[in-house]
């Protein structure tokens, strides 16, 4: 049979080509994303408060008026990408010029909003986070390091940003900038923290979440446990119901009501997080003063592979790509529910709960 002349065969073959392309050239919608960012695109057009035609945003970029066709180029694809819109403007019909303005997504690129995800963004794709990838292939052959990031900067992640201050600047507010989501769905999650008196936030970062958590629930007593050098510069939250402890995780972690691990597991791999879930499953079942010991519960918020949200293709997608990040990166994956279940089993757990929040995250508390 043939279509308009093309055989179906040639169809076919030709939208393959199409597919490998697009994925074989998907680096310029992140670098282009980023560039919007840098040049500061979403915040310009929310100031502006009307759709605003490529002349005036190349105005208020203070670029030269020969770049306008650069812009307008730029715009377009990031236009067809879901990051803005455009509106034809109200004159005559032969001069009717585009007017752009923002989308749900670009809205949470806004420096000036919160929650603000440029910063995750722009550290998707800094230089640093790149590198490993070129070098995957050569991994995949090499015995001598644990992660492809390990091959392309010659020490493990954390050790990387323990020696790199500027960088780990780049992580922390990255990290902390995805935390901002939390804003949206901490108050519908008010039953997990009925009861809890004490909570301690593993690998808290910058505090962002356990402010979060406090502002919903101010009896709450809070302390955010990370690496030294994370929380070096932050001897008190601005709360007396927060601190920030200087620790190892691996080695111990302060007795609570709750134990918070928020896209930690997805970081280590399945002997590390059971290391981990013990030190966790210690610090809630330990005695109290008084000799009585108390049950509390590990609260667990990332990614589960397979969930009922899965069939969204965008969601489905980024978990498998979040899944190799990690295994880039880190020593890490993503994991199933049943991978979950084994974790936790292994780790002396006695039953678990996952509530699926928005996206990409699910809750899980863990009970010994």
């Amino acid at each position: 049979m043939e279509a308009n002349g093309k055989s179906e065969g040639a169809i076919e073959m030709f939208r393959a080509q199409a597919h490998i392309y697009k994925h074989a050239c998907n680096y310029v919608n992140s670098m282009v994303l980023a560039t919007a960012i840098q040049l500061n695109i979403p915040d310009i057009i929310h100031t502006h408060g009307k759709p605003i035609t490529i002349p005036k945003l190349v105005s208020a970029l203070k670029l030269p008026p020969h770049k306008s066709n650069a812009v307008y180029r730029l715009m377009r694809l990031l236009t067809h990408n879901g990051f803005f819109d455009s509106t034809k403007l109200n004159k005559a019909e032969e001069e009717k010029e585009d007017g752009y303005v923002l989308t749900a997504s670009s809205r949470l690129l806004l420096k000036t909003q919160i929650p603000n995800l440029s910063p995750f963004a722009l550290f998707a794709v800094h230089p640093v986070m790149l590198a490993p990838w070129k070098v995957l292939g050569d991994w995949f052959s090499r015995n001598e390091e644990s992660t492809a990031f390990e091959t392309a900067h010659g020490a493990p992640l954390w050790e990387f940003c323990d020696s790199n201050p500027k960088f780990n600047n780049v992580f922390n507010e990255g990290m902390a900038s995805d935390s901002q989501m939390m804003r949206l769905i901490v108050k519908d999650c008010g039953r997990v923290f009925e009861g809890v008196g004490t909570l301690v936030d593993v690998g808290g970062g910058t505090g962002m979440i356990a402010k979060l958590i406090l502002g919903a629930f101010p009896s709450l007593k809070c302390t955010v446990l990370d690496l030294p050098h994370v929380v070096a510069d932050k001897p008190g939250g601005g709360s007396e119901n927060l601190r920030f402890l200087g620790g190892d995780m691996f080695h111990s972690i302060p007795s609570a009501d709750a134990i918070m691990f928020k896209h930690i597991m997805h970081d280590w791999s399945d002997e590390e997080c059971v290391k981990i879930l013990k030190k966790g499953r210690e610090a809630i079942i330990a005695d109290k003063n008084d000799g009585v010991k108390k049950k509390g519960k590990v609260i667990i918020i990332g990614t589960v592979l397979g969930a009922e949200e899965d069939n969204e293709t965008d969601i489905t997608e980024m978990k498998l790509i979040f899944d190799l990040l990690m295994m880039v990166h880190n020593t890490g994956r993503e994991r199933t529910e049943m991978e979950y279940e084994k974790l936790f089993t292994e780790s002396g757990f006695t039953h678990y709960k996952i509530t699926p929040i928005f996206g990409l995250m699910s809750l899980i508390e863990v009970f010994p």
